[in-house]
């Protein structure tokens, strides 16, 4: 009778709780960046063709997106890691040994923040500068093209890392990134329909 595998033998390894939170604030910063500024650039870019118009919109986006992303990722983490300290004092209230109480990871709600921050603009970077590009009549088709494929690629590593369904974490992140640039032209464009703008 041949030897069999275990049906986990090659599988990969989970992550960490810390990796995980890493890996999380990295990915939800990325995405969010992309497609909030995609939105926003295609909301404006709907409304008018003033150059000048869509750059303030791009300048005011980033870093009110940057910095809420930051500040929301630092207060989730921040209650986490109250929870995680509560769990150590508990822990050793009941007699755990000094290891055992270093084992509860703590998590840093200062580096899940910077993370954020920096993954938003790395994120918000794609769509502006696609959008700003010489397309011409173009700029908005460019800047739908350009975010979905990014998207995919996004949601690809964020699965791989995660060992989550690729096709899922695609088919998600892509509809629901396309759903919102689209609804944000639309708005745009009536808008810009509505004030009279020269589009």
């Amino acid at each position: 009778m041949s030897e069999t595998a275990s049906p986990t033998a090659d599988a990969p390894t989970p992550l960490s709780a810390k990796h995980l939170n890493a890996l999380r604030a990295a990915v939800l910063g990325a995405n969010d960046g992309i497609v909030s500024i995609a939105a926003v650039l295609l909301g404006v870019i709907g409304a008018t063709s003033d150059t000048k118009t869509l750059a303030i919109a791009a300048v005011a986006a980033m870093s009110a997106g940057a910095f809420a992303m930051a500040t929301g990722e630092y207060v989730s983490v921040s209650s986490q890691r109250d929870a995680e300290l509560v769990a150590r004092v508990h822990a050793r209230s009941k007699g755990a040994q000094d290891d055992e109480v270093e084992a509860i990871m703590l998590t840093s709600p200062t580096h899940a923040a910077i993370a954020s921050f920096l993954a938003f603009l790395a994120g918000g970077i794609i769509p502006t500068v696609v959008a700003f590009a010489p397309w011409g009549a173009y700029r908005g088709t460019a800047t739908f093209v350009a975010v979905v494929l990014a998207l995919v690629v996004t949601g690809w590593l964020s699965a791989r890392a995660a060992n989550a369904s690729v096709r899922r974490a695609i088919v998600r992140i892509v509809v629901g990134g396309s759903l919102a640039m689209a609804i944000t032209y639309g708005i745009g464009r009536l808008v810009g329909h509505l004030a009279g703008v020269d589009i």
